[in-house]
């Protein structure tokens, strides 16, 4: 494969990531990056037929509870901690900046 990992790549990540590289540092993330897209494409020539796509390596199931209300309206007994009230809302005095 030809490397497409260039000067104007490394360049480019680094301003997406903010990062100030030295040289010596792009020449090293532009090694480490051609090796990784060279894997990616060692990995391409396996042979999936047959092989049923997933997400998950494992089976996932919904482990989420059903959502029941279980203490029902205590408004009521809520708003008599409030410092005040008003139609059903606590009242608090304002705050500024």
């Amino acid at each position: 494969m030809t490397n497409i990992i260039n000067d104007e790549t490394i360049e480019y990540v680094g301003i997406l990531a903010k990062l100030e590289l030295s040289e010596e540092e792009k020449e090293q993330a532009k090694r480490d990056m051609g090796r990784m897209l060279d894997y990616i494409d060692k990995l391409s020539e396996l042979d999936t037929s047959g092989v049923e796509p997933m997400s998950h390596v494992f089976s996932v199931q919904n482990v989420f509870r059903e959502d029941v209300v279980t203490n029902g309206d205590m408004r009521e007994e809520i708003l008599k901690n409030a410092p005040g009230e008003k139609d059903g809302m606590f009242m608090v005095p304002p705050t500024f900046d």
